[in-house]
């Protein structure tokens, strides 16, 4: 079992009990010999976002990078989305990208890409960490890494960005929440290339500010933000930008399901949806299900994570996929989820439409959702529980075709979370509330 690794990477505090100095060296230096296997001189690229721990874990990476015979290329500050681009495009043998995405400040981590930029299957990570006791030969002299700058990493990465864009953005006026993250720098100035005009906020990282009360966990000082500048839209990003939520032009938050539906419906229109068919995780609204089933998209479902969702996008082939917390991957244009690359392509359908994000995210009802996480002793009792089935069966029947049940045990806690959509508010509150107190006594 992989310890250290968990759905996106090493997270933790940082400089704590886990994500210490010395584990970024040992991590790193790993990686670089399970990833790189074989090469003379292995070129490695590191990004990470604004927080103050990033200083020390990117030297330390750099530390271990160079102490396994790597050169570790520095990219500064930059999206998640960013580092993985680069590794492909000047064809690095592995990336990693430090920061604790939408995670407080005093949280660290550490995600890796391999070749071409892709995230890694379980089974590298767990080599890695294998790798960390078995350690590795030590090279001396001229064989020690090097470590250097990429001065324009960010200008490669809005080129790319400005070259998936199919319309100009002129007209539209954008609020962008870069949570005092990675995108501050890289949001804004996309958005304003692109030929929208742009209001910042949230742009300041200090090292501290990152994530406190602001970006897309936090919308709602965007939500003014758009209402008050009388903005077309506002789009937030968390800490490392991979993903995106938007507001519309009244303050009401539209999430990633339908702006999953936006963009299907604008690729299936353009040629560009494989098999029309979307790929979502089995938390996305059953809303987002309907809109689709009645335009004639197929939307396949997986477990939640988007590497999940990255890995059936692979296998088959298809062109969208995400979750609705904004993770959105276009694989025609990008490797990871990209949070700058949906809101431009969102903006673009905007552009070329005339049509306002209102209107355009009206495809889906969003039926009233209620998440209750339950605290058990055994989540394995509660999946046998002849009582938790009678439980859920009975609410399946209540509610028919008009809703949905979902019961799912927690990937590292023990934990089982029921998840409840209704027509009404009430009625997934009564529902939710009644299964979470028969999976509390299972």
């Amino acid at each position: 079992m992989r310890r250290l690794f968990g759905t996106d990477g090493v997270r933790g505090l940082a400089n704590g009990e886990l994500l210490t100095p010395e584990l970024a060296v040992a991590v790193s230096a790993s990686a670089a010999r399970v990833l790189a296997s074989g090469k003379d001189r292995p070129a490695v690229l590191v990004g990470r976002d604004p927080r103050a721990s990033g200083e020390m874990l990117e030297a330390a990476v750099c530390a271990g990078l160079a102490s396994a015979g790597a050169d570790a290329v520095r990219l500064g500050v930059l999206p998640t989305p960013a580092v993985a681009h680069l590794v492909g495009t000047l064809g690095a043998d592995l990336g990693v990208m430090i920061s604790a995405s939408h995670n407080a400040m005093p949280d660290n981590g550490i995600k890796l890409f391999a070749a071409g930029g892709h995230k890694l299957p379980d089974a590298l990570e767990l080599e890695i960490e294998q790798g960390l006791a078995a350690g590795g030969a030590r090279p001396t002299g001229a064989d020690i890494g090097r470590v250097r700058d990429l001065p324009d990493a960010l200008d490669r990465y809005l080129a790319h960005l400005l070259a998936s864009t199919p319309t100009s953005l002129a007209g539209l006026r954008v609020v962008v929440d870069c949570a005092h993250g990675a995108a501050s720098e890289a949001a804004p100035a996309a958005y304003a290339k692109a030929g929208a005009s742009v209001v910042a906020l949230h742009a300041s990282p200090d090292g501290l500010n990152i994530n406190a009360g602001v970006g897309s966990t936090h919308m709602e000082s965007l939500c003014e933000a758009v209402v008050r500048e009388r903005a077309d839209l506002g789009i937030a990003h968390d800490g490392d930008a991979d993903r995106c939520l938007a507001v519309d032009a009244t303050g009401r938050i539209v999430d990633g399901d339908q702006i999953m539906a936006v963009l299907a419906l604008a690729m299936r229109e353009a040629g560009e949806l494989v098999e029309d068919t979307l790929v979502a995780t089995v938390m996305s609204n059953l809303g987002l299900r309907i809109a689709m089933s009645e335009a004639g998209i197929t939307l396949r479902t997986t477990a939640v994570g988007d590497r999940y969702v990255l890995e059936d996008l692979r296998e088959h082939g298809f062109s969208l996929g995400g979750e609705q917390s904004g993770h959105v991957v276009l694989p025609g244009h990008a490797t990871t989820g990209d949070g700058l690359l949906t809101a431009l392509r969102l903006m673009a359908r905007m552009a070329s439409t005339g049509r306002s994000l209102a209107d355009l995210a009206s495809v889906v009802t969003v039926l009233p959702q209620v998440l209750q996480n339950v605290a058990v002793a055994d989540k394995e009792a509660v999946a046998a529980s002849p009582a938790v089935a009678a439980a859920v069966a009975r609410a399946e029947a209540e509610l028919g075709s008009t809703g949905r049940v979902l019961l799912r045990p927690s990937g590292t806690e023990q934990l089982v979370r029921v998840m409840v959509e209704a027509p009404t508010q009430d009625t997934a509150d009564r529902i939710a509330t009644a299964l979470a107190a028969v999976v509390a006594e299972a």
